[in-house]
């Protein structure tokens, strides 16, 4: 068969498929006497691989054969395809998951162990029904606890072909330790940030506090200077003017002198000419009649 169909046989089957393809899966898409041998299928893969090195889309080995996916560059773009979204699990849940991968087979006890927590059956069944990890055996204990391991659909779905291929310990702590630094940075440039936005606030709310001083000042100052030049005025009309003046002046608030003047007039004209009022009659009768008064007998012998 020729090379280039063989290539677009292989490639239209692992796009059809919705599961990785192994070898031996797409040696069964042929004929006997057509059924080519897994060295040139493995070197169509090859030539398929780096036809995608470029592109939005990778052909890659997993645990259970081949397949193609988004590269993980562009799936926040191609995430939005689908209105739900994905599931997200707990940090229990990955703990729980991990110790099951870098420990297996482990029994439920030994994962509590190393925890310090209880690991609940709902976590365990979630694990299961996602088919990330299966029962492998009993424990030869008082009990005979499951034993768990992670299976093949566990390493495609993280795109692992076998176990080997976990980051090692060391390797987890470097990336950890790296994620600490850059948290670090991260938190001290922030603060530099923020530091340097409230020095700049502080000298702007200075210059905003000194500017309005200045302008208060300055409406004082010409306030001021108004409230002398009246005060200058009212004493000159007032003081330094002749007693003539008084009635003439246009400053003379109003006629308020020349009013007063003739109220205090009418007020002394009224006094030489007003009588006497009832109060002081009735003291005056009072002083000319009073006499002593007599007994009643002598008053009837009379």
């Amino acid at each position: 068969m020729n090379k280039m169909v063989l290539t677009h046989i292989v490639e239209a089957a692992l796009m059809a498929s919705q599961q990785p393809l192994s070898i031996s899966q797409i040696q069964s898409l042929f004929d006997d006497a057509d059924m080519p041998s897994v060295a040139t299928l493995r070197d169509v893969m090859t030539t398929l691989m780096a036809e995608t090195e470029h592109r939005g889309i990778e052909l890659i080995e997993v645990a259970s054969g081949f397949r193609y996916q988004v590269r993980s560059t562009y799936a926040p773009w191609v995430s939005r395809l689908w209105q739900e979204r994905p599931p997200r699990y707990s940090r229990a849940l990955l703990e729980t998951l991990a110790l099951i991968a870098y420990r297996q087979p482990i029994t439920r006890g030994e994962i509590e162990d190393v925890r310090g927590v209880v690991v609940s059956s709902q976590m365990i069944r979630t694990l299961l029904e996602r088919e990330w990890i299966h029962v492998v055996g009993y424990k030869e204990v008082p009990g005979r606890p499951a034993l768990y391991a992670t299976t093949a659909q566990f390493l495609d779905y993280f795109g692992l072909q076998h176990l080997q291929q976990l980051p090692t310990l060391t390797e987890i702590q470097s990336v950890a330790a790296q994620e600490y630094d850059d948290r670090q940075r991260s938190l001290m440039a922030n603060d530099a940030a923020t530091s340097s936005e409230r020095s700049e606030h502080v000298q702007r709310s200075l210059d905003e506090v000194v500017a309005h001083e200045v302008d208060v000042l300055q409406t004082t100052a010409e306030e001021l200077a108004t409230a002398e030049a009246l005060l200058a005025q009212v004493e000159k009309n007032v003081f330094n003017s002749g007693p003539s003046d008084h009635a003439k002046s246009s400053v003379d608030f109003g006629g308020l002198l020349a009013r007063q003047q003739e109220r205090e007039q009418r007020r002394m004209a009224q006094t030489h000419t007003e009588p006497l009022s009832d109060d002081r009659s009735v003291m005056k009768n009072d002083v000319i009649s009073a006499e002593p008064s007599k007994p009643s007998g002598e008053e009837n012998d009379a």
